[in-house]
């Protein structure tokens, strides 16, 4: 099986470690052949074949490179000089065959963007289109900033700014309970179902595809696939979680993307409940002129459920990238005010007919709304803290019918 070692030297002053440690391996797999590299970035508690339909759509095949069964002269000529794509995908450390390092600290966007470009270097890649889904497009975003040389395009898929943004927009009993129901997940069957839900859109799921619904159907997918890969372990998942609530990116590694040269694709679902909306339009915006905005009718997995308009949207930026396509004919945005808050200010510029009213209120609202979200995720982090601090102190034997179960 193919792992890539990265020396844990390169975490800098980011990660000290004990005499004798022989840092991270990365498992990871390439898919087909060609002259243009694509690199895969998987989300939270996902592995790399979650990329399934993209590795499919982009390279022409699922199979594995380093599989013996595969067939066919994928070292041909014919097939270099044809314009075809290469794959790599990857799990993320705390996650997958990856290895699982136990301490909170060892796990943040850029210690995980170091992986990653200790990945390209493990390959030979000089440089790479670089794709990455909700965590995977945080990790993405890093990377840009940390090595932009690196970097032909960049796609982000259901990303948020990290932090308070990863909280659900809506905070109602259905939210809540998809949250409690995630922290207790303790076998495959209870992840599926809760996947499903914060995965997929309601209606596509709802949809028959014979005399299933695509619910049934997908239910029984995530089971096989969580049973063979296996759940989560609690640091990985806590690591994640802390990479994710960690993640920042600061207006200097804005600028740096926006002055690199590549183009940005930002491609989102309309009924996200995870990643909001609101927040990957605007990381869109902040990185004008060099990005494009593309919203789809689908969820946080949109990559599955829009498989085919995602792939289209992926294979332009790669063909736009290519034939070097300015900026400004690349984008779909509104044209930028001057400055870093001219989206800011848009919305509360007044004018002389006082018609800028509605638009100050939104923008007070939405102050109040994301108060609202920190608020509650602190309160969040509290108590979850808390529960442990209890249990340390005061350890006891329980049935498992009366345990709280563990997030993965």
């Amino acid at each position: 099986m193919p792992f890539c070692t990265v020396s844990m030297q390169q975490g800098g002053e980011d990660t000290k470690l004990q005499a004798g440690d022989n840092g991270v391996s990365i498992f990871y797999r390439t898919y087909g052949q060609g002259p243009t590299k694509v690199l895969l970035i998987i989300g939270l508690a996902g592995t790399h074949g979650s990329w399934g339909p993209q590795i499919k759509g982009l390279a022409g095949t699922d199979t594995p490179n380093d599989d013996e069964t595969r067939t066919g002269d994928w070292n041909s000529d014919d097939y270099e000089s044809g314009g075809g794509i290469q794959i790599c995908a990857f799990d993320n450390r705390g996650m997958g065959r990856s290895s699982i390092p136990t301490k909170k600290s060892e796990y943040t966007t850029k210690l995980m963007a170091k992986d990653a470009i200790a990945l390209l270097d493990h390959l030979g890649w000089k440089n790479a289109h670089i794709f990455g889904h909700s965590m995977g497009a945080m990790i993405a975003c890093k990377l840009a900033a940390m090595a932009p040389e690196r970097v032909l395009s960049l796609a982000l898929l259901n990303v948020t700014g990290g932090g308070f943004e990863c909280f659900p927009k809506q905070l109602d009993r259905q939210t809540l309970s998809v949250a409690i129901r995630f922290l207790r997940a303790k076998t495959p069957e209870q992840r599926a179902a809760v996947d499903l839900d914060t995965h997929y859109s309601k209606e596509y799921l709802e949809e028959y595809v014979g005399p299933n619904t695509r619910k049934t159907i997908l239910y029984q997918e995530y089971v096989r696939s969580i049973s063979s890969t296996g759940m989560q372990s609690n640091n990985g998942f806590d690591g994640q979680v802390n990479a994710c609530w960690t993640h920042k990116m600061t207006r200097s590694e804005i600028e740096v993307i926006r002055s690199a040269g590549f183009l940005v694709s930002v491609i989102h679902g309309r009924h996200d409940i995870i990643a909001q909306l609101y927040y990957a339009r605007r990381l869109a915006e902040k990185m004008q002129p060099v990005a494009r905005m593309i919203e789809l009718h689908g969820g946080h997995l949109v990559s599955h459920e829009r498989t085919e308009e995602v792939n289209e949207a992926l294979l332009e930026l790669i063909k736009a990238s290519e034939v070097k396509i300015n900026p400004h004919d690349w984008t779909n945005l509104p044209k930028k005010t001057s400055g870093w808050i001219g989206t800011r200010m848009a919305l509360i510029r007044v004018n002389t007919e006082g018609e800028s009213n509605t638009s100050l209120m939104f923008y007070l609202l939405s102050k109040l709304h994301l108060f609202v979200l920190y608020l509650f995720g602190l309160l969040f982090v509290v108590f979850n803290y808390g529960r442990k601090a209890v249990r340390s102190l005061k350890p006891v034997r329980v049935g498992p019918s009366l345990a709280i179960a563990d997030s993965q």
